[in-house]
């Protein structure tokens, strides 16, 4: 296998992530969000490759880029290489550094999108370069399979103008996909002195976001009202957020458990019927944060809607809440809502993803943990579930299996996690040249 990544690429990483920083491609969910200049951005240098991006929209601003990169064995299944170029809001004020600033201080770059996921995007660029540059050297660095690189927009809000939009009406430019990477996986998790985990995601809850509404009789604040619509909302709101959802463990799920209790020495079975997961997470420390919003599905309010006037009750009332449910748990999850939101209160489907799931006995698994382990032998990689979502939902109605691979070599104390739509988001830039470096190796052996 050639070795292409040069000391100009780990510098590409850098600078393409800070770059990237600054063109802000903030989504709010409103539809207001353009993400065209970042597409445009990454356009140029995947042209500047050799490749040929093509630009895809639904609703003007709102771009996707996509470019196939032809590998060398053509009976064999393409890869597709994925990241989104929206980001979350970020307000300046709360911030240390500018969020849209980009800036490189003391060996991190900062900003929103530093690690969801402009990195990935940037490191995807780089190594792309590289091997642009590798083979005008006369440098093989062919990939084994054609590898299919998406850019999306929207990923932060319904992916209608991304993932979706491409899945719906350009399937045929990932024809031959079989498998995807993307975010978020293969980052150091320091689980305690001398145990550095890389977490690589192998399935996703399924979302359901819902809107409830309660009906009652309007009046004036100051009479007595039992069918107060407000009243009746907070009651259904407060029951579906108190609720203790039931163990549901997925094969990825009891994968993690199974390494991780055996990383910590904990002898237990957990194929077995009766397994006390509460008391297992309870022995793995820290690590049992990988697992834990993963063993049950979730329900959580996020936003209430109701009345204009303090001394009016209003007859109707409006919350919507994040849910997330595993595998096999959706008709669960459905009379479970009926019961908790009770007669006074309707609940629908506002937004739904179907659940993924992926082997993680896979040889794309054991490809991947090897890319790890080659940079960092004193790591140890493990298969998780991600409690939130991503394009992997989309692009799995193609038949797509996906993983969550973007690989960063945290230092400790480096809390990666709560950086995901946090305050102060930033990487290190040795966590972007680590990053570069698998991801070449695996692409390559891929």
């Amino acid at each position: 296998m050639q070795q292409p990544i040069d000391d100009l690429a780990l510098d590409e990483a850098v600078r393409f992530t800070s770059e990237l920083i600054r063109i802000d491609t903030t989504n709010r969910g409103g539809g207001d969000c353009r993400e065209r200049p970042a597409a445009e951005y990454v356009a140029e240098r995947l042209a500047e490759a050799g490749l040929e991006p093509a630009l895809l929209e639904r609703t003007p601003g709102r771009t996707n880029v996509v470019a196939r990169i032809e590998g060398s064995d053509p009976s064999a299944d393409a890869l597709l290489v994925h990241g989104h170029l929206d980001v979350v809001p970020a307000e300046p004020a709360d911030w240390r550094v500018h969020p849209f600033s980009g800036e490189v201080r003391d060996g991190v770059v900062w900003g929103r999108g530093a690690v969801d996921m402009k990195n990935m995007d940037a490191m995807v660029l780089a190594v792309v370069r590289a091997w642009a540059r590798a083979a005008r050297r006369g440098q093989n660095c062919r990939p084994r399979r054609d590898i299919v690189i998406a850019y999306t927009a929207d990923e932060e809000a319904s992916a209608a103008d991304g993932s979706a939009f491409l899945a719906d009406h350009h399937p045929d430019l990932f024809e031959g996909c079989t498998e995807g990477i993307s975010e978020a996986g293969a980052f150091t998790f320091h689980a305690g002195p001398g145990m550095a985990l890389y977490p690589i995601a192998a399935g996703e809850r399924g979302t359901r976001w819902l809107k409830l509404t309660a009906y009652g009789t309007a009046g004036h604040g100051s009479k007595v009202n039992r069918a107060n619509a407000v009243s009746r909302l907070a009651g259904a709101v407060a029951r579906i957020g108190e609720h203790d959802w039931p163990v549901r463990l997925t094969p990825t799920v009891r994968a993690a458990l199974a390494e991780l209790a055996a990383l910590h020495g904990i002898e237990t079975d957990v194929a077995a019927a009766d397994l006390d997961v509460d008391g297992l997470l309870a022995k793995l420390g820290r690590a049992a944060a990988l697992v834990e919003p993963t063993v049950r599905s979730s329900t959580n309010p996020t936003m209430l809607e109701a009345g204009y006037k303090i001394n009016v009750i209003p007859g109707s009332a409006t919350a919507y809440i994040d849910g997330r449910v595993l595998p096999g748990g959706e008709e669960e999850f459905r009379t479970t809502l009926d019961r908790l939101t009770g007669p006074d209160v309707e609940w629908e489907l506002d937004h739904q993803e179907l659940p993924l799931q992926a082997p993680v006995d896979s040889p794309t698994f054991a490809k991947l943990r090897a890319a790890v382990e080659r940079f960092d032998p004193d790591g140890h990689v493990v298969p998780y579930c991600m409690p939130g979502g991503t394009d992997a939902k989309q692009f799995s109605r193609l038949g797509i299996t996906g993983y969550g691979f973007s690989p960063l070599k945290l230092p400790p104390g480096f809390d990666y996690a709560a950086l995901f739509h946090g305050v102060d988001e930033r990487v290190p830039v040795e966590a972007l040249h680590f990053g570069v470096r698998v991801l070449d190796h695996y692409l390559q052996s891929a």
